[in-house]
């Protein structure tokens, strides 16, 4: 029987951002970085990765360990980060993984016959004189990797640009030969950042970091995180190595922009860095992207939703959700964790992360299977899923644990009817309460927002006839 698909799509203790998304012999493999539990710096782990069927998106399998921090000849004793890479087939049908160390500027590149084997290192990217990409002296810095393979060329996407820093350009794009190391065609910049990008359709929305390309029908799509961090956008071209107008959002991790649920400058999460791309999956897109969890921009899981793409080839933002592979909303009975908040807000609106506000967390330490709840919950705070297809729903319970006393409004829209209200009081273990409520069939959306006292946390909720 297949399992419905939520988000988070890996298991609540699981932290892969900057998910790079491919279809590879009917699974889906995602390639990211590697964030701890309680980290204190971005991407502290080992390349791991995670693989599910086509057509059974909530199933996800862990394939291990692909490559170690360690592995690089830069870093033997493992003192440099993995930072997000990219993987592509190359034209010997191997598959070629893409990425770059904390801190240095070249591209690093391993090799392996499966997509999700052990992965051994090949070399660095460099010019025919063998000097790296990157270390050159008119080289800008090389940075987030995205590549595809077309024929017996690939085409590497890399660049970084900090807001303020002029000597950073924009994105840029660098033609390897066969052998996917020697550089063919010098880097060329095809997406301006923030300082070259006034008076241009990407300003506001300029390079900031995570380029990543895809093609869809004779068009290629350059995703990126912008200037402001929390979106990914994306550009259009025919072609790979320029020609790119600016297409708008594709998502944000805290919903902004969005409108059809809430005031489209009103952000319902808790947002900061972005990082993704888009694949096809049977007859869908989708954007893979990454929120933030543990009130810090340390602990990053992967998320994912549907895309509608316009007639011209555009694409409209997509709305952040609780069932994003699941193809449809989520049965409407039974329990759900608290983990799976899509809309996550106080009184005190935030577009970015911050140690003050509620946040999604775990008992344990970085590893241990427990599985995730809503911590810190104060007096105003709000606490969003979607959808579910309600049928018969005439009674609602949930899981409640801490200092906290007053109660849980039901309502089925963030500033909605109150439905039903679930009175608590204070506890140190985690204790069940429940309600009648009568909640409407059909397709809902479902909130809690607590009014009262103290700091509390929210393991979960039950959906009941």
């Amino acid at each position: 029987m297949k399992k419905q698909a939520f988000n988070p799509y890996l298991p609540s203790w699981e932290y892969i951002p900057d998910g790079e998304p491919y279809v590879f012999n009917g699974r889906v493999y995602v390639y990211g970085s590697h964030d701890f539990y309680n980290g204190y710096v971005f991407c502290m782990g080992d390349y791991v990765c995670w693989s599910a069927p086509v057509d059974d998106l909530g199933n996800w399998r862990y394939e291990g360990v692909i490559y170690k921090k360690t592995q690089d000849p830069e870093n033997p004793d493992g003192t440099m980060c993995l930072y997000a890479p990219d993987v592509t087939v190359g034209p010997d049908g191997r598959y070629y993984l893409f990425y770059v160390l904390d801190k240095l500027p070249v591209v690093s590149v391993a090799v392996c016959d499966t997509p999700a084997g052990k992965y051994e290192f090949l070399g660095y990217v460099h010019y025919s004189d063998g000097t790296r990409l990157g270390e050159k002296e008119t080289d800008e810095p090389q940075f987030d990797p995205g590549v595809i393979t077309e024929k017996d060329q690939t085409y590497l996407y890399t660049g970084f640009c900090g807001i303020g820093d002029k000597s950073r350009s924009g994105a840029m794009v660098t033609i390897l030969d066969k052998d996917m190391l020697t550089v063919k065609t010098a880097p060329k910049i095809i997406v301006p950042g923030s300082e070259y990008s006034k008076d241009t359709p990407y300003e506001g929305h300029a390079f900031f970091e995570a380029p990543s390309i895809r093609k869809r029908g004779d068009t290629y799509y350059f995703i990126y995180s912008s200037e402001v961090m929390h979106e990914l956008c994306y550009a259009t071209s025919k072609e790979p190595t320029g020609g790119f107008k600016y297409g708008g959002v594709i998502v944000s991790n805290c919903d902004l922009h969005i409108d059809t649920y809430k005031p489209a400058d009103m952000p319902t999460a808790y947002g900061a860095n972005n990082h993704g791309s888009m694949v096809q999956i049977g007859d869908d897109w989708y954007i893979f992207y990454h929120r933030h969890t543990n009130g810090t921009w340390y602990s990053r899981q992967g998320c994912a939703e549907r895309l509608t793409f316009g007639e011209d080839g555009s694409i409209f933002q997509a709305e952040i959700t609780s069932c994003g592979l699941n193809g449809g909303p989520l049965v409407g009975e039974g329990y759900y964790p608290a983990y799976l908040a899509c809309n996550l807000f106080t009184n005190e609106p935030s577009i970015y992360v911050d140690e003050r506000f509620p946040k999604i967390m775990q008992d344990g330490r970085d590893g241990d299977e427990d599985p995730a709840y809503l911590g810190a919950i104060v007096d105003g705070t709000t606490v969003g899923f979607k959808y579910f297809d309600m049928k018969n729903i005439h009674q609602i319970s949930i899981d409640v644990r801490g200092y906290i006393k007053g109660s849980f409004e039901v309502k089925t829209a963030w500033d909605g009817k109150v439905l039903a209200q679930i009175p608590v009081e204070y506890t140190n273990v985690w204790k069940h309460y429940s309600t009648p409520v009568e909640m409407p069939d059909g397709v809902q959306a479902l909130y809690f927002t607590f009014k009262g006292e103290g700091k509390g946390s929210l393991k979960g909720f039950y959906l009941e006839h």
